[in-house]
């Protein structure tokens, strides 16, 4: 066998060998979404074994009409399923976020908050609780659960707008001016949200610190609808982009030299961040550590391909936002955890490993 022979059989082997990692790692994140949804049916404050649980949602497909609506049955249909769901939307999109932003950025540490999107709809958020009965007065309560979720998606949405507009100039978009600029947005964003915190009663201040720390309470299937309605056509868009980013991280001359329109791409990155970020937020307040985790679990497992990152992160981002949330509902039943604070305990400690492994000189990717 000739040198030639010999480098095309290794090559073929290790291209064999990344599909097998890449096929292994997809039967991960489906059967983690799988089994933690099913664990997060059956678990809280009222148990419903593994079999009753399979028997409604049997019935419920194909017998809607013949269910008896005893507690079990309501608590799984009306309660649990749509929280499973929105969990995995959410989770899904945020994770998708993460990968996004640390591609667009070409740094692994790289987070969806850095562009000012969470700091700003949890400032809109914090403004229709404590400011609600002051501007809109009775309108509120015909509006009922849609104020707060419209306010923070319009915030994350202007906070977008205004970084955007600061780091282009001519054309261009500068990614460390927007950085720069998401940074001092944000701390602005804070500042005002914790005025806001001051001047609010009791009452008012437990629901902002309830909602600033996360939850997936209170979803109903009119939000998971609402929320899929967005979220998938985003979802669908995103691997378009996986190619263009990996010719992107080996720098935007490059990239521009194999013939991509650089600005576009960024530009659509940055709108698909904001639209996934403003709806997560706005559906279950500000839930952190996921944009993280997620995609480097994946990007120590199979490499920092973005065709294959961004779908698996997809994956294990929901599953980790779906048992984080299950932990949220069990550790302190019948009492409830915000999920954010669940989050924040598994993604710092991971976050903060990141960056010895960073600063001891080995690489992340």
């Amino acid at each position: 066998m000739t040198a030639i022979e010999t480098d095309v059989a290794s090559l073929a082997r290790l291209v064999s060998h990344y599909r097998r990692r890449v096929a292994l790692a997809i039967g991960l994140g489906v059967c983690s979404c799988a089994v933690l949804a099913i664990i997060a049916l059956c678990r809280g404050a009222v148990p419903i074994p593994a079999q009753r649980v399979a028997a409604i949602l049997w019935q419920s497909i194909f017998g809607w009409a013949s269910i008896a609506q005893d507690r079990e049955t309501l608590v799984v249909i009306s309660i649990r399923l749509p929280r499973v769901l929105l969990g995995l939307e959410i989770g899904a999109a945020l994770a998708v976020s993460g990968a996004l932003m640390q591609g667009l950025f070409r740094n692994p540490l790289a987070d969806p908050g850095l562009i000012g999107v969470s700091s700003g709809a949890a400032f809109a958020a914090a403004g229709a609780i404590v400011l609600d009965d002051r501007l809109f007065g009775s309108t509120v309560v015909k509006l009922g659960f849609a104020i707060l979720p419209a306010s923070a998606f319009c915030g994350g949405l202007a906070a977008t707008l205004i970084i955007y507009s600061i780091a282009t100039r001519r054309g261009r978009t500068s990614m460390a001016t927007m950085l720069l600029a998401g940074i001092a947005l944000g701390a602005l964003a804070g500042a005002a949200t914790g005025l806001l915190s001051y001047v609010s009663d009791d009452k008012q201040l437990r629901d902002l610190t309830f909602w600033s720390l996360g939850t997936l309470n209170g979803a109903t299937w009119s939000k998971v609808a609402a929320v899929a309605l967005i979220i998938l056509p985003l979802l669908s868009a995103v691997p378009f982009l996986g190619r263009r980013l990996n010719a992107l991280s080996f720098g935007e001359a490059e990239a521009f030299y194999l013939g991509l329109r650089v600005e576009q791409i960024k530009t659509a990155t940055i709108i698909l961040v904001a639209l996934a970020v403003g709806v997560s937020v706005a559906s279950a307040g500000v839930i952190g550590f996921i944009g993280i985790v997620a995609p480097h679990i994946i990007r120590l497992a199979v490499g920092a391909d973005h065709r294959v990152l961004i779908p698996l992160s997809a994956f294990f981002g929901a599953a980790l936002l779906v048992g984080a949330d299950t932990l949220a509902r069990t550790l302190v039943a019948p009492a409830e955890l915000p999920v954010g604070i669940l989050t924040a305990l598994l993604g710092a400690p991971f976050f903060l490993w990141l960056l010895l492994r960073r600063a001891s000189g080995s690489s992340v990717s």
